[in-house]
């Protein structure tokens, strides 16, 4: 690149020019916040989430007395077919 052609493209856009800056004795407003009612409910939802235990133990339970006493039966089938699904989603 020439020195000389950039010298006459600066001097296209004024780079050298400077300008006045006013300054403006009016009162700026202050920055405010506000979140919406989405987001409120949702940082409610997350924190019943967070306190809510991972394990349902009375679940657990349920199915435990289940296998104990012989009346919970699983079908293989149905299991290779939610593993088939949850494979190809």
């Amino acid at each position: 690149m020439r020195i000389d052609a950039f010298n006459k493209v600066s001097q296209l856009y004024q780079q050298n020019s400077t300008q006045k800056v006013m300054k403006s004795n009016a009162v700026s407003k202050r920055d405010r916040v506000e979140i919406s009612q989405l987001g409120k409910d949702i940082q409610v939802a997350k924190q019943v989430v967070a306190q809510a235990p991972d394990i349902r133990q009375d679940k657990v339970n349920e199915i435990k007395q289940r296998m104990a006493s012989g009346k919970y039966n699983v079908s293989t089938e149905e299991i290779a077919d939610k593993m088939i699904k949850d494979f190809f989603e």
